[in-house]
């Protein structure tokens, strides 16, 4: 059974950072391309940022770049977003998600001072 666990969201204030981890099981997290999307209020999912099995490709939306980094470690089948300067528009529910669109429960991010 394919197994994707959220984790490290909180409330943080504008300006600041959080990293959020995913835990995979169930698939070969190393063959497979991850992706984090997010879901703010009101609003449909949104692509936030993908890496290559490898971890050598990389993108990003353009609303996160130069602020959010993507990582993974394929021997601990985990997922990392690394979020800094965050802003209130960052408030969503994040999301770890594999190459055939399977999600986790979710972690939420809220951004207020």
């Amino acid at each position: 059974e394919v197994q994707l666990v959220e984790s490290g969201g909180g409330l943080v204030q504008p300006g600041g950072s959080l990293t959020l981890s995913c835990a995979a099981s169930g698939f070969t997290f190393s063959r497979a391309v991850m992706r984090w999307v997010r879901q703010a209020p009101g609003k449909g999912l949104e692509r936030v940022s993908s890496i290559s099995s490898s971890g050598t490709v990389t993108t990003y939306a353009d609303s996160v770049k130069g602020r959010f980094t993507i990582s993974r470690n394929n021997a601990k089948n985990t997922l990392y977003l690394q979020m800094n300067s965050l802003k209130p528009e960052d408030t969503a529910v994040y999301y770890c998600e594999n190459a055939a669109g399977t999600r986790g429960q979710g972690t939420q991010v809220t951004v207020s001072s």
